[in-house]
């Protein structure tokens, strides 16, 4: 008997687990748009540098009878390739010899500088971005990857102290906390004057969108059935992907940064409001010593559920004579060193380490450079959006029929193939490179939806909150890598795509050693995790077991298998119970 029968008990999948995961999974519409915002708000558009301010394109092309466009060859320089104007250079003094239709000069000798005036950027496709509003081009290039960064790193901080916090104070409280956080820190955001406060309020914002999700996936996982999860679990996880393309349609629809920040922020202020109305984890509340609010919590769902006469019949003795083990097993406060102490919780931790690091890896190197593609990026990213639904689907059904283990692995290793297989498309055949590109998204998409339902299943009740914390930051730890990768296409154009490929290979061979968790009701202790995934043989524990008996024997009594009373008046009930307790402590 465990929390899981209780769950039985009170109705097991009803109305008020429908209601409680529909809440709860509404905010995911808007932590995909948190997470892709800077494709948008930090987008590059077309530019070039300046004219001095003594020269008018406007009036020039009346003097000499050509349009602006023709016109700025006399003061741009075409780039390397020779099929467009120079991003980042001018003439230093007008070439006004080019401006003749036949004019075949050799540029290249030409001398140029710097964009010593800044930079005319073309609001066809953004009408204010950060890059345009701050000048993050050419030298200042690299800051525009910083704020996806410095954003990736408050998500890792998020994970650490609220993963702590939540296994502390409880997953409600640090969630209803998070959701104001989001909502103050990420409107305040958009009021930034200078750069340096935009990214401040990014990685604080950061750290409450951590917040979200990981007390988000733990406070539904806690109130579902064994036999629902898998279901419940895919099927949220498509709030995430309809926030892709939700965000790929404000984008468009407003096109300037500060309006597309509040707008996907202040939606976070009815989450807030609405959020008082979750029930804490009835398992938390009990093995935090309150048991009370567990048993009124767990009337309040029996009353929703329609189960109004498990009110008299659940008391605080039948709750604790569910929850013995777990209750007993709580008594001693647990830090993150108890994931990697015990050899279950081992093998565990570090296997995740690798498979979310290498996820998110993966997954924020394809989806962070939409405009790579040589597709509009507001439909790239409806694009890669949608690819989303085949794949999760596709998820669901291996993580029904084959269990997580395979679904994980198999997920890892075919979007490794497909990375791969993208280095030998040549770059002129743009369709076929977007379609790969979207089927390895889709399958890094597919694995984090696995590996968010798997981490969950497989920590205990206990310090299961940690846990997430714990492995999740590695995922913050691979996103903010991810972008960091992308620059070493400068030395070899293959070099980013081997580097993914190559993670998501070793993450797919971790996850083959992870244990199976299809159909198995969720660990509460340590125990629990140790005697179903430790990886000691059945012999081995029986020979510590004789060990331990061998060492309690009187020394004038013997042991028979029936169980004879010692001489010294110690009954074989109390002998059992002393010998269990021992192997519980081994």
């Amino acid at each position: 008997m465990g929390f899981a029968d209780l769950l039985e008990e009170v109705g097991g999948f009803g109305r008020y687990q429908w209601i409680h995961v529909t809440l709860i999974s509404l905010p995911g519409l808007m932590m995909a748009s948190q997470n892709l915002l800077n494709n948008f708000i930090s987008g590059v558009p077309t530019h070039h540098c300046s004219l001095p301010a003594n020269y008018s394109l406007q009036n020039l092309s009346h003097s000499y009878q050509v349009d602006e466009k023709q016109l700025l060859k006399a003061f741009i320089p075409p780039d390397s390739f020779g099929n467009r104007l120079d991003r980042c250079r001018r003439y230093t003094e007008p070439q006004w010899q080019l401006l003749a239709i036949n004019s075949s000069g050799n540029v290249s000798q030409l001398q140029t500088e710097e964009c010593l005036d800044g930079w005319t950027f073309d609001r066809s496709e953004f009408l204010a971005t950060t890059v345009s509003e701050w000048g993050l081009v050419c030298s200042s290039r690299p800051l525009k990857q910083m704020i996806q960064t410095i954003y990736m790193g408050g998500v890792l901080t998020g994970a650490i102290v609220y993963g702590g916090l939540s296994d502390r104070f409880g997953r409600r409280s640090v969630l209803i906390w998070s959701y104001l956080q989001v909502a103050v820190l990420g409107c305040s955001s958009a009021l930034s004057p200078t750069y340096t406060i935009y990214c401040i309020f990014r990685f604080l914002t950061g750290m409450a969108v951590s917040g979200v999700i990981l007390n988000g996936v733990s406070l539904k996982v806690e109130w579902i059935p064994t036999k629902e999860r898998t279901l419940v679990g895919t099927l949220t996880s498509f709030f995430f992907t309809f926030g892709q393309m939700i965000l790929a349609g404000l984008a468009y629809w407003l096109r300037d940064w500060r309006k597309l920040q509040l707008a996907v922020c202040a939606p976070q202020l009815l989450f807030f409001a609405y959020s008082w109305w979750y029930s804490e984890s009835a398992r938390w509340l009990v093995l935090n010593r309150r048991s009370e609010d567990a048993l009124k919590s767990l009337h309040r769902v029996a009353r929703i559920n329609g189960k109004p006469e498990m009110v008299d019949k659940l008391t605080i003795e039948v709750l604790h004579s569910h929850m013995r083990k777990e209750i007993e097993s709580a008594q001693k406060s647990l830090t993150a060193f108890d994931l990697l102490k015990t050899r279950g919780m081992r093998r565990i931790s570090i296997c995740l380490i690798a498979v979310w690091f290498a996820t998110s890896f993966a997954y924020y190197g394809l989806a962070m450079d939409l405009q790579k593609f040589g597709v509009g990026i507001y439909m790239m990213q409806i694009i890669f959006g949608a690819v989303d639904f085949p794949a999760k689907l596709l998820a669901l059904g291996t993580l029904t029929y084959l269990g997580r283990r395979v679904s994980q692995a198999a997920c890892l290793f075919l979007s490794a193939t497909i990375i791969f297989a993208n280095i030998f498309v040549p770059t002129d055949m743009q369709t076929l490179r977007t379609t790969l590109a979207c089927l390895g998204k889709g399958f890094t998409s597919a694995s984090f939806t696995t590996v968010y339902l798997y981490t969950g299943e497989l920590y205990p009740t206990i310090i299961r909150q940690t846990g997430m914390g714990f492995v999740s930051t590695m995922a913050r730890v691979g996103s903010m890598a991810a972008p960091a990768v992308l620059i070493l296409d400068e030395v070899l154009p293959a070099l980013p795509s081997l580097v993914y490929g190559g993670a998501a290979v070793l993450a797919g061979g971790f996850a083959c050693f992870l244990p199976e968790t299809l159909n198995i009701p969720l660990p509460d202790t340590i125990d629990d995790v140790e005697e179903k995934w430790s990886g000691r043989s059945p012999a081995s524990r029986h020979k510590e077991g004789m060990s331990l008996k061998e060492g309690l024997v009187s020394l004038d009594g013997t042991l028979s298998h029936e169980g004879v009373v010692l001489k010294d008046g110690i009954a074989l009930k109390d002998l059992k119970e002393t010998e269990e307790t021992g192997l519980n402590a081994l």
